[in-house]
C-alpha cells in the first residue's frame, strides 16, 4: 500500500514538474511526461491514455491495453485528421487530465498543441513515445520509448 502511494504520488508531482517546464519553456500544452510517469497515472485511474497514431500502427506495431484511440492523421501519407479535437473532447472531455502518445512523442506533441489550442486544459505528450528514438541504425525501439521501458503493451 505504501509503496502505491508513493508511486501515485510520484506520478501527480510529474505532472506538477511538467506544467513547470512547459510553462518555463514557453510549450503551448501542459508539459511532457516519462512513460513511466504516465503508466502510473493511467493505471492508477487518474489519467487518461490516448494514443494517437494510426489505426494500422496500434494492430500491427502494439498498443497500451485499455488506452484510447483517436487519429492525429491517418493512411499512409499521414494526413492530419481534420476532426482530431472534436473526437478527442466526445472520448475525453476538455478538462480531463490527457496523456498522448504516438510512435516518437512528434505527432502527439503537435496533437497536444492543437488540443490546447482547442480548449483542453490538462493535455500533456509522453515525449518518447510507443517506440521511441531512431538509433545509430535508424531503428526504434531500443534506445527509449514506452515498448523499451518494458510498460504493458499488447499486439492484435
Amino acid at each position: 500500500m505504501t509503496f502505491a502511494l508513493e508511486e501515485r504520488t510520484a506520478a501527480h508531482q510529474a505532472l506538477e514538474d511538467a506544467r513547470a517546464a512547459a510553462a518555463l519553456a514557453g510549450t503551448p500544452y501542459a508539459g511532457g511526461v516519462a512513460p513511466e510517469a504516465a503508466w502510473a497515472l493511467f493505471s492508477a485511474g487518474d489519467a487518461l491514455l490516448v494514443d494517437v497514431r494510426t489505426a494500422e500502427e496500434r494492430k500491427f506495431v502494439g498498443h497500451v491495453p485499455e488506452s484510447l484511440h483517436v487519429a492525429w492523421a491517418t493512411g499512409t501519407s499521414l494526413t492530419r485528421n481534420p476532426r482530431f479535437v472534436r473526437e478527442l473532447e466526445a472520448k475525453t472531455g476538455k478538462d480531463a487530465v490527457v496523456l498522448l502518445l504516438c510512435r516518437s512523442g512528434n505527432r502527439s506533441a503537435q496533437a497536444a498543441e492543437a488540443a490546447t489550442k482547442g480548449g483542453f486544459t490538462q493535455v500533456f505528450n509522453v515525449p518518447e513515445g510507443f517506440e521511441g528514438d531512431l538509433d545509430e541504425q535508424q531503428h526504434r525501439g531500443g534506445r527509449n520509448g514506452w515498448r523499451h521501458r518494458g510498460l504493458p503493451w499488447a499486439q492484435d
